[in-house]
C-alpha cells in the first residue's frame, strides 16, 4: 500500500484533517492540489489554503492552478504519476483530471449518499432534525455526487450539537474512512455499489447556504428553529432582525438556543430574566444563549443583559 501514489485535492481546515490521517497511516503522498492564493483582509494579505500551508510544512509538492483545464496545470498533474486521486472539499473536476489515475478519483462526502448531495450536508442534516448521518466515500463521475459509493460510516448526531462540533467529529471518521478507501484501493478488493440500489434513502438536497435560506422564520415552531440555529452554526449562523425603541433595525447572528419547558403565547416577542432571554414562539418559550447584535461583538444573553434591556427590543419580520 505504501506504493500507491496518491494525490489530494482540496482547500479547508477539513481538508487538512484528511490529509493528517493519510499521512499518519505512512501513505505515499505525491502531491496536493488546492486553490490559488488570493488576498484576504482588511491589509488584503496573500492567503494561502490550509491544504497549502499542510504541504508547504511537510514539503509535499503543491499545484494552485487557476483553471483546472489549463494545459500546463494537466502536464504538471500527470508528472505526479498518481494512482489515485483523493478529493474533500474541492472544486468540481474536468473529466480530463478525475479520468487520470488508473486507481480512479475518489471523493469524501460528509452525508449517507444519496442522502444531501450537494455543497452543505453537515448543516442541512442538523436543520432538519435527523438524529444519525455519516459519511461516504464514491467514485466520481460526471454529475455532482452522484457516483458509486466504496465505503459509508454512520454517526449519531447529539440532540443540542451544533454543526461546527459534528464537522469536527467528522473530521476524525473521516480521515479513518478515506484510509480505509485506500487500503481496499490497494488491494484491487472494492466493490462500489451503484447510488441507485440505496432505495431506502430520502435523497434529500444540500443547497448553498444563502441569507434567504438562513433567515429565522418565528412563526415556525420551536423546535425547528433550534434545529435552524444548530445547523448554522458557526457559520454562517442563522439571523434575525431586531426594532429598538428607537425604531433602527439591527440584524442579528443567533449562535446558540436552547428549548424552554415554559410554554409560550406565540406573540413573537423577547421577554427576560435577569441573565435568560427568551422568544414566545408557537408553543413554548424558546431561549436565546448567544448571539452577536450587528455592530457589537458576539457575547452571552447574560452580558447583553446588564446593559440592554429586552422591553426596548422587538423582533422584526415582515
Amino acid at each position: 500500500m505504501n506504493n500507491l501514489r496518491i494525490v489530494f485535492m482540496g482547500t479547508p481546515h477539513f481538508s487538512v484533517g484528511i490529509l493528517e490521517a493519510i499521512q499518519s497511516a505512512g501513505l505515499n503522498l505525491a502531491g496536493i492540489v488546492t486553490v490559488a492564493d488570493k488576498p484576504a483582509g482588511r491589509g488584503q494579505l496573500m492567503h494561502e489554503s490550509p491544504v497549502k500551508q499542510f504541504g508547504v510544512r511537510n514539503n509535499i509538492p503543491v499545484l494552485q492552478p487557476l483553471k483546472l483545464k489549463d494545459p500546463d496545470f494537466i502536464s504538471e498533474l500527470a508528472a505526479l504519476n498518481a494512482d489515485v486521486f483523493v478529493v474533500v472539499a474541492f472544486r468540481m473536476l474536468p473529466s480530463e483530471v478525475w479520468k487520470m489515475p488508473k486507481k480512479g478519483t475518489f471523493n469524501l462526502h460528509a452525508s449517507l449518499l444519496p442522502d444531501y448531495r450537494g455543497a452543505a450536508p453537515i448543516n442541512w442534516t442538523i436543520i432538519n432534525g435527523d438524529t444519525e448521518t455519516g459519511l461516504s466515500t464514491f467514485f466520481i463521475d460526471e454529475e455532482i455526487d452522484t457516483g458509486n459509493v466504496i465505503k459509508q460510516v454512520r454517526m449519531p448526531i447529539g440532540e443540542n450539537e451544533s454543526a461546527g462540533e459534528l464537522h469536527d467529529r467528522m473530521i476524525l471518521e473521516g480521515g479513518k474512512l478515506v484510509v480505509e478507501t485506500l487500503q481496499d484501493i490497494s488491494s484491487d478488493s472494492v466493490k462500489p455499489i451503484p447510488q441507485t440500489e440505496f432505495t431506502h434513502s430520502q435523497k434529500r438536497p444540500a443547497p448553498k447556504l444563502f441569507k434567504e435560506n438562513t433567515n429565522i422564520t418565528w412563526t415556525e415552531t420551536p423546535e425547528t428553529i433550534h434545529n435552524l440555529v444548530r445547523g448554522l452554526c458557526p457559520y454562517p449562523s442563522a439571523w434575525t432582525t431586531w426594532k429598538n425603541v428607537k425604531g433602527e433595525l439591527k440584524n442579528v447572528k443567533v449562535f446558540q438556543t436552547r428549548l424552554s419547558d415554559e410554554k409560550g403565547n406565540g406573540t413573537i416577542q423577547l421577554s427576560s430574566t435577569k441573565t435568560q432571554l427568551f422568544v414566545d414562539t408557537k408553543d413554548q418559550k424558546l431561549e436565546i444563549v448567544e448571539f452577536q447584535v450587528e455592530g457589537k461583538k458576539k457575547m452571552s444573553a447574560k452580558e447583553w443583559l446588564v446593559g440592554n434591556s429586552a422591553a426596548e427590543w422587538t423582533i422584526f419580520f415582515e
